[in-house]
């Protein structure tokens, strides 16, 4: 990894781990704020879900064609879950860098920011199947014995592009 990129990636672990703290909308029982969530997306993947080139990978077409199928669904909530370490290729392009678990997200607040990606970010791809928090409770429970490496392993076999 070179240095930009290691600087960057833990840049993005020092900023995921300041906002790691519940929302105030989970705090007060209320369904979690996926906009306001996406926010600590938002810092490598950027506002647009276009990602940094060479870095960060972009939310788009892959997001949605993974979102289409049971194993890309598994691997989409895990990469929240468990993180990413290790080489995946994102519309044909190479990313091998790290991606911090969000491990302060219950599923609920899983749920609603994919639901917030999936919905607003991207728009390409085929229609979008909203994540409910019992199905992210599911493949939470399914993956518990996983690292990032194994979860970034499960990219291509997901339906990847």
């Amino acid at each position: 990894m070179t240095g930009t990129l290691k600087g960057a990636a833990l840049g993005a672990v020092a900023l995921t781990a300041a906002l790691v703290a519940r929302s105030p909308a989970q705090a007060g029982g209320a369904e979690p704020n996926g906009a306001a969530l996406y926010g600590r997306c938002a810092a490598c993947h950027t506002a647009t879900g276009a990602g940094v080139p060479g870095a960060y990978p972009p939310l788009g077409v892959d997001f949605r064609t993974l979102a289409a199928r049971n194993e890309g669904r598994r691997y989409i909530a895990l990469a929240v879950i468990k993180g990413l370490s290790g080489p995946i290729t994102v519309e044909g392009k190479a990313f091998r860098g790290v991606m911090p678990a969000q491990s302060g997200l219950d599923d609920a607040a899983i749920a609603a920011v994919l639901n917030h990606v999936g919905t607003t970010i991207t728009k390409a791809g085929p229609a979008f199947r909203r994540f409910t928090p019992a199905e992210i409770g599911t493949i939470r429970a399914g993956g518990a014995a996983l690292s990032s490496a194994d979860v970034a392993r499960l990219h291509a076999g997901a339906g990847g592009k």
